[in-house]
């Protein structure tokens, strides 16, 4: 890339850290010593700020990146991710959103713990948001330090290492200092602007092709090198039985796991009544939809007009085809048009990374201060504000998403997400279902259905061709490759079930009839919610 590229796109970096620091310092001179302050932004959000925040964590770098150039190297498979993303927020609506708004506080394991016994309740759904937390988050590492690796030319590691260091520094600033308030504008600011750059490449895509869908789809098959295969199905999931187990797991696991996100559950808490909750989801749904019928657009843009080749060639698991693109539509490599509208591009990218990771980074720590060492600590000891440890978590979150970044910084940020899902909804939306929907849950059938998901689904990620047995895997040069499967959703998601219900029907605890009938007048009216 040009020095105008690295010149421009670099100020205009550096101008988005530099308004989103004056929100975080702005929020940061108002009282946040209150956990609901900090949590929750003090539930002052409307249901339009909400639902532009929901949206602005949602549309993550995976969606942004990811699942364009997963379209532009596959064609019509990776439009999966796409649908998926977009078809999870009917479930969050109609089976989550008002409910847990109702029961909870700040965290998941608020509405899980308030039928049963607190301690073991909470470290296990502690346990599992940090965990599906630091997935989450390592997926943004890796599209931040494949955008400025282009950005820069792709000379040296060295530049991606610190920009995922740096990176991983301004989350843990936004969370220490601003808490919800400060993420949440953050998100809005960067949905805005993140719709607003994709809303212009559509656009730009469809003049070129002058409003001809069927003319775009028949060029980006002809630039791919695979011809009408690139139009249907089976190209990366149809190959043989394993490809097409692994696509119907990454289904069920971007279809489910949204409900089972922390940093997305947490949103709900920050407005007043369960109804903006709701409305909340509304108003997500219009822009989130919008946002992923686009990126198909995108995703064809970019085999059409730079060519699935070029785009491998510039990154193998294709996140950089959105920047390519964009270089393209503005008139290619040293042009004025082609270096504003990479700029642009490429700042709107980092700054979806910088606001998701903010989000799940405060989702994590208050997991970590709010159920973790509440549950944890000695009674004898002098108590610290839960406040204070979730600042705290927060720093020791981003040294460990840091760390992971580097490490996975080779494969697709879409895929990263994928499993994080996966692990989501085989350990959160199990025990989240059962407490809201089953009257005999029990203390043990909650922990078994959170760890029986958990477990499994780390252990068959670590098995699985993406850790090892594959030039591909994080570790390339070993194999200890015993699960086939890249995605572990179809086999854990009824694990954490089929654990839930068999821990509730083997336990002897009774289940507490007041406890349940509190919490569905509660789940079902608001009365008594937080």
């Amino acid at each position: 890339m040009t020095g105008d590229h690295q010149t421009l796109a670099l100020l205009l970096f550096s101008t988005f850290v530099a308004v989103t620091l004056a929100i975080t310092t702005w929020v940061s001179r108002k009282r946040q010593g209150s956990a609901e302050e900090f949590y929750a932004g003090g539930r002052l959000f409307s249901p339009m700020e909400n639902g532009f925040a929901i949206a602005g964590d949602y549309m993550s770098a995976a969606s942004f990146l990811g699942i364009s150039g997963l379209i532009a190297l596959y064609g019509y498979d990776g439009m999966l991710y796409s649908v998926g993303f977009l078809v999870a927020w009917l479930v969050v609506l109609f089976l989550v959103a008002e409910l847990v708004r109702n029961c909870g506080r700040f965290t998941l394991a608020d509405v899980v713990a308030a039928r049963m016994r607190e301690r073991p309740v909470r470290i296990a759904a502690g346990t599992s948001s940090v965990t599906v937390s630091v997935m989450y988050l390592v997926a943004q590492m890796v599209g931040a330090g494949s955008l400025v690796a282009l950005l820069l030319g792709g000379t040296t590691e060295a530049a991606r290492t610190w920009t995922v260091i740096g990176v991983g520094a301004l989350m843990v600033i936004y969370v220490s200092l601003g808490g919800m308030r400060a993420t949440t504008w953050i998100q809005i600011v960067k949905a805005v602007l993140l719709l607003g750059g994709t809303v212009t490449l559509t656009a730009l895509v469809l003049v070129r092709f002058h409003g001809d869908f069927d003319r775009l789809l028949r060029t980006a098959a002809e630039r791919s090198g695979h011809g009408e295969a690139f139009l249907a199905p089976g190209l990366a999931y149809g190959g043989d039985w394993t490809s097409r187990f692994d696509f119907i797991s990454l289904g069920l696991a971007l279809v489910l796991g949204t409900a089972g996100l922390p940093h997305i559950l947490s949103r709900f808490y920050t407005v007043p009544t369960a109804r903006a909750a709701r409305r909340s989801v509304v108003w997500s749904i219009g822009l989130i939809g919008g946002f992923y019928l686009m990126t198909i657009v995108l995703g064809f843009g970019a085999a059409a007009l730079v060519g699935s080749g070029a785009v491998r060639a510039s990154n193998a698991a294709g996140n950089t085809a959105v920047p390519l693109l964009a270089l393209d539509l503005g008139g290619g490599a040293g042009s004025t048009g082609g270096t504003v509208l990479f700029a642009v591009v490429a700042a709107v990218a980092f700054a979806t990374i910088l606001a998701v990771v903010a989000g799940i980074t405060l989702a994590s720590s208050a997991s970590v201060a709010h159920d973790l060492y509440a549950s944890l600590r000695r009674r004898d000891a002098k108590p610290r504000s839960e406040v204070a440890v979730a600042r705290i978590a927060a720093v020791g979150i981003g040294a460990v998403a840091i760390a992971l970044g580097l490490l996975a910084r080779d494969l697709n940020v879409a895929f990263l997400v994928g499993l994080a899902f996966a692990v989501a909804a085989s350990a959160n939306l199990p025990v989240l279902l059962y407490s809201l929907f089953w009257r005999d849950f029990t203390t043990r059938g909650a922990v078994w259905a959170v760890y029986g998901g958990l477990v499994p689904s780390v252990v068959l990620v670590l098995l699985s061709p993406v850790v090892s047995g594959s030039p591909q895997a994080l570790f390339p040069s070993v194999d200890f490759q015993y699960f086939p499967l890249q995605n572990p959703g179809l086999v854990s998601i009824p694990l954490g079930f089929v654990a839930g219900w068999l821990g509730t029907v083997t336990s002897r605890e009774v289940p507490d009839e007041a406890k349940h009938a509190e919490a569905e007048v509660r789940s079902l009216t608001g009365a008594g919610a937080v």
